[in-house]
């Protein structure tokens, strides 16, 4: 007779979403009224013992659901008071989760194409690097284009299964992705990125996997940094 396995009914919370609810009990405990300013992130996240990146996606989800007002240049101050923690919803995976399988996976995916990209793969790859800096140039939502970069180095890998995995990641970038890119995004991390970007394409072209592999993760390490940070 085989052993029976233990079923789970729900599937466990998502990080963010443990953390957000700490902060509304936080915010009964300490008696913090609506209108009034919450603690500091870097206070926060030493009060609830989390990580900046972890409490960052927290805030989101409760700005997203109405209890949180996030001001830029000010802090982050109570809309809504409830006793019903479970009104924070699941909404997909977080920002960093989604960065964390970006750096494991998209630094192979680079060197591969590196090592098998043909002319006219190599060719698509520049296509989109050209597409996006024109979209900067006429500070046109670059985001469309950004993808086309990224699954034109998985296509040039010549693995449809490649292609798959980076679309799906790509298709987990959803409300929490867009609001902290609304907050953190800058003209730098934009410039920026568009450096990366030709530093990828160029290791492909010279077919130096190791180094494609390096700017790729170069590029998604300054990406979670900038989003990180305080």
């Amino acid at each position: 007779m085989m052993p029976q396995t233990k079923k789970t009914t729900a599937q466990e919370p998502r990080l963010y979403r443990i953390v957000a609810e700490r902060i509304q009990a936080l915010i009964l405990e300490e008696k913090i009224n609506i209108g009034e300013r919450l603690p500091s992130e870097r206070d926060l996240a030493s009060k609830l013992l989390v990580s900046r990146a972890s409490l960052r996606e927290a805030l989101i989800a409760l700005e997203l659901t109405g209890f949180v007002e996030v001001r830029g240049g000010s802090g982050i101050y109570v809309a809504e008071k409830s006793d019903a923690q479970s009104n924070i919803q699941e909404i997909g995976p977080g920002p960093f989760e989604v960065l964390s399988a970006r750096r494991m996976i998209e630094p192979e995916i680079a060197a591969m194409a590196a090592r098998v990209a043909t002319d006219r793969a190599v060719d698509d790859i520049l296509t989109a690097i050209k597409a996006m800096e024109l979209a900067h140039e006429s500070r046109i939502d670059d985001e469309q284009n950004d993808r086309a970069f990224h699954l034109a180095i998985a296509h040039a890998t010549g693995n449809s299964a490649m292609v798959g995995v980076v679309e799906y990641l790509w298709n987990q970038r959803g409300r929490l992705w867009h609001k902290l890119t609304e907050h953190f995004q800058t003209e730098e991390l934009r410039l920026e990125a568009l450096a990366d970007h030709r530093r990828i394409f160029q290791s492909i072209v010279a077919h130096d996997p190791a180094d494609a592999r390096k700017a790729m993760r170069a590029h998604l390490e300054r990406v979670t940094r900038v989003f990180s940070r305080g």
